[in-house]
């Protein structure tokens, strides 16, 4: 590889986080933790990304302790002294080969899992009973579930550090509960928890976070992921200049987030190109100049084609890094996350660091199978 790729191996300190370079593994649902209790494979799968140079590793969503708040039997707890039990094996081992790490916590809303036969058993709940606009599923909740859901994120939250974990991050996207609060065509409550703006129909995302500044301390870092586009819809934008983009996540960062974690399909593209041109600033470039908080980019990094095509079981080439490379050393974001590069390639930050191109490995649909 013949760019320079020392700037991606800067290392960053963030209140008692320090991470040894700016590459982040991204969160990716792997359906591998038989009723909700990760194991002895998954502590594993997450040693090999750290013995790989992750500089810091995010876990695949895991579900905070309410009946209905994930979408497939698989994805794992983040509650219950089994799943903690396994959460702690996974953390020891990340630790023992020198990685950091935080969980993913989650709920997953109205949304329809990979099999959409498999319901919890419990009612689906959603800020107004619609997965999508003008798509009923589930009930509204009340506010007394929404108070319980705010206090079930905090004790998540307080979880992690206590089981050692180095941070934590909420998931706001794609889609989901919190991310279905953000949105105007799932959000249609009259209450104090919607509203015509943005900075309306964020207030509880706010509530849960200020919830988990108290239960972490302040300094805990605390990461935020957030997304325009949605599962049930990629082209969905919320923020359709930067005023209204202020105005989602200013609050969320005042509130007790220290990190937004920017989630594009593609992350050199530009949020606003009408306002700074096709070179301009990304998603994540956008959140950093608008709140001053630390950023995570992602978006097909390393590889030839954009996640969806994964999605339709299609693979994906190994590609170099030389367009992130222009972006970091701007400062344009702070750290960049990779995903299905990871997925196949455990050492794929070795690799990068070593410059040695030629030993990348495509991403194959096959690996989605197993935890290699």
């Amino acid at each position: 590889m013949s760019a320079d790729t020392d700037v991606l191996f800067r290392p960053l300190t963030l209140k008692s986080l320090t991470l040894k370079n700016r590459i982040v593994m991204a969160p990716m649902t792997r359906m591998f933790a038989p009723e909700g209790v990760p194991g002895e494979a998954n502590a594993a799968y997450y040693r090999r990304r750290a013995e790989g140079g992750v500089g810091l590793i995010l876990s695949e969503g895991t579900v905070i302790d309410r009946p209905a708040s994930r979408n497939h039997p698989g994805i794992p707890f983040f509650h219950g002294d089994a799943a903690l039990a396994g959460w702690q094996q996974v953390i020891d081992a990340v630790h023992a080969a020198g990685g950091r790490m935080g969980p993913q916590i989650w709920h997953t809303g109205a949304t329809i899992g990979p099999n959409p036969e498999w319901v919890p058993d419990a009612p689906i709940e959603s800020p107004s009973g619609l997965v999508a606009p003008g798509q009923p599923r589930g009930e509204a909740m009340s506010e007394a579930a929404i108070a319980d859901t705010v206090a079930a994120f905090a004790r998540a939250a307080a979880d992690a550090k206590r089981l050692g974990f180095d941070t934590v991050e909420i998931h706001g996207a794609h889609g989901y509960l919190i991310d279905e609060f953000f949105w105007a065509g799932t959000n249609l409550r009259t209450d104090r928890y919607g509203g015509t703006t943005l900075r309306e129909r964020s207030r509880f995302a706010a509530e849960v976070v200020s919830a988990i500044r108290a239960a972490v301390g302040p300094d805990f870092p605390i990461i935020l992921r957030v997304s325009q586009w949605k599962g049930q819809d990629f082209t969905a934008r919320m923020a359709f200049t930067p005023a209204e983009m202020s105005d989602w996540l200013a609050p969320l960062v005042e509130a007790g987030v220290d990190v937004l974690h920017c989630s594009q399909r593609r992350f050199w593209e530009p949020e606003f190109p009408e306002v700074d041109g096709a070179d301009g600033l990304n998603f994540a470039g956008w959140a950093k100049k608008l709140t001053g908080a630390t950023t995570i980019s992602v978006g097909s990094v390393g590889l030839s084609g954009d996640f969806l095509a994964a999605f339709k079981g299609e693979g994906a080439s190994a590609a170099g890094v030389e367009k992130l490379l222009g972006r970091m050393e701007r400062d344009e974001f702070d750290l960049i996350a990779v995903g299905r590069a990871l997925i196949t390639d455990p050492a794929w930050p070795n690799k990068i660091q070593a410059r040695e191109h030629e030993k990348l490995m495509n991403f194959s649909p096959a690996a989605l199978a197993e935890l290699v």
